[in-house]
């Protein structure tokens, strides 16, 4: 019988899961994990409401990215109610996400994923947080992460009507204009986000990549992954969160699809296993293959990375400067008239970063925009279509929400694709493989190589809240009893 390994639960991350690791007699790693037991079936219990209740409905799934949801329900609604915003709508709803951006950013990097780099993997787990981040970088710096945050959920909810689940979104535009006194506030919060966003690549550059044993987890082959990338991009491929078509390319860097939100169907399939609730969505050409890299594979990422993967530059100056050391760094070569990806997955630190420093720029850009203010901010919806596809770059990924509605708006069914489902079959492969990597025959298997493991999901900055659906419904009860050195020797199982 083979041994197993279980980290549960799995730590600094949104929601709740446990990787199961299985070891060989010899002491190899057989197969390992990641195993997200919550269901939260909001695909199912919003079926029969109101289409117009969804982006405050969906807003609740997740309590740190619930701009996310509420903006990507709200451009779906534009869709199915058949309306086009006019341009201080569509402009105010990307000034606030921006703001969203800052403050996600900032929290995984202090946070979630840079504790194990600033105070160190091999840490102590009581100081791998964010408390032991300020004792290692300073209180005056903690202080500036805790301003950050603060700054800029104040303008979230003076844009969005609300701090945590915001109710400004609505179809065809938006339910309050910018006040100039406002806008100003919001300009010289931007400036200070550039500031805040320079500062933290500095850190990063210092404390990660001039750092030699940390620069070898960034470079190294343990998290190292060639696959297909996801990313939204704007008319000139550059980067975009809120507005675009959707762009894939493939492992060399070549451009395999770029299509509108509205025709995923078309590119995307979803498919289950029996030890997740979460989906695992895969490129229908060229298709499933399992968890395995390559052209041949229909594997894809979507995230930090994968979206500086896709694009052919960046929309602002200074984060394009950035991105263009982060490709030196990595001596990406053009191929097929584009550069290589980036395949080192755990140099989506660094992109969320460079990401993070393109949000504050994007911001400023708007709050200095003149039509800013303008007091036309919403166009009235005079029609049902019956369906509606809404998109935007949440920070884990490309997030997609699907309505279905009859003749009055009713929904008959619901589909959400969030940034970690779309990365579900990527996060596994980077479980395993670091698994592989890092246990060694015959050695005890100590509590730092497991939150090395660990490091191989925290990358991803997954929110496992978001993700957990069940095709088709089911969810069974399984009751196991272990011996004394935890084998399973008997299961019980009902579907209900």
């Amino acid at each position: 019988m083979k041994k197993r390994v279980s980290i549960n639960p799995i730590t600094r991350l949104e929601g709740h899961g446990k990787i199961e690791i299985f070891l060989n007699d010899d002491g190899s790693v057989a197969n390992a994990y990641l195993q997200v037991p919550e269901l939260r079936g909001f695909e199912q219990f919003c079926v029969g409401r109101p289409a117009e209740e969804m982006p405050v409905i969906t807003n609740r799934i997740c309590g740190v990215c619930p701009e996310a949801h509420h903006m990507a329900s709200t451009k779906a609604l534009d869709r199915l109610f058949g309306v086009d915003p006019p341009g201080a709508a569509k402009k105010l709803r990307e000034l606030f996400y921006s703001a969203f951006y800052v403050t996600d950013h900032t929290t995984h990097f202090y946070a979630l994923g840079g504790p194990d780099f600033i105070v160190g993997p091999d840490a102590p787990p009581a100081e791998r947080n964010i408390l032991g981040v300020v004792r290692k970088v300073g209180l005056d710096i903690g202080k500036e992460v805790i301003d950050c945050r603060a700054r800029n959920h104040h303008i979230i909810r003076m844009l969005g009507g609300r701090e945590i689940h915001p109710a400004a979104g609505v179809p065809g535009g938006w339910s309050k204009s910018l006040s100039e006194s406002e806008r100003i506030q919001i300009e010289a919060a931007a400036r200070k986000n550039i500031e805040f966003a320079l500062f933290s690549l500095q850190i990063f550059d210092k404390l990660v990549w001039n750092n030699g044993a940390f620069r070898e987890l960034v470079t190294g082959g343990t998290f190292l992954h060639r696959t297909y990338y996801m990313g939204t991009v704007d008319g000139e491929n550059r980067l975009n969160f809120y507005d675009g078509r959707i762009r894939v390319v493939d492992p060399d860097g070549r451009e395999f699809l770029q299509y509108d939100a509205a025709d995923y169907s078309s590119h995307i399939a979803e498919r289950v296993e029996p030890w997740s609730y979460l989906k695992f969505p895969f490129l229908r050409k060229p298709g499933w293959k399992g968890f395995v890299d390559g052209a041949g594979s229909g594997v894809y990422c979507a995230t930090p990375l994968a979206r500086l993967n896709v694009s052919d530059r960046l929309a602002t100056p200074l984060a394009q400067e950035h991105f263009e050391k982060f490709c030196e760094a990595f001596g990406t070569k053009a191929a097929g008239g584009r550069r290589a990806p980036v395949h080192h997955r755990m140099a989506t630190h660094w992109a969320r970063l460079i990401e993070l420093l393109y949000a504050a720029e994007r911001m400023l850009e708007l709050a200095t925009d003149p039509e800013i203010t303008s007091p036309d901010v919403r166009t009235i919806p005079r029609e049902v279509t019956g369906v509606g596809i809404g998109a935007v770059e949440a920070p884990r990924g490309t997030l997609i929400h699907h309505y279905v509605t009859d003749a009055k708006g009713i929904l008959q069914k619901v589909n959400l694709i969030v940034g970690t489902t779309n990365n579900h079959a990527a996060i596994s492969m980077s479980i395993r493989k670091a698994a592989e990597e890092l246990i060694r025959r015959g050695q005890m298997v100590e509590e730092t190589v497991l939150n090395r493991i660990e490091m191989a999901f925290r990358l991803y900055d997954p929110c496992l809240s978001c993700a957990t659906h069940a095709l088709p419904g089911t969810m069974p009860l399984i009751v196991n009893f272990c011996d004394p050195a935890g084998d399973v020797v008997r299961s019980f199982r009902r579907d209900g």
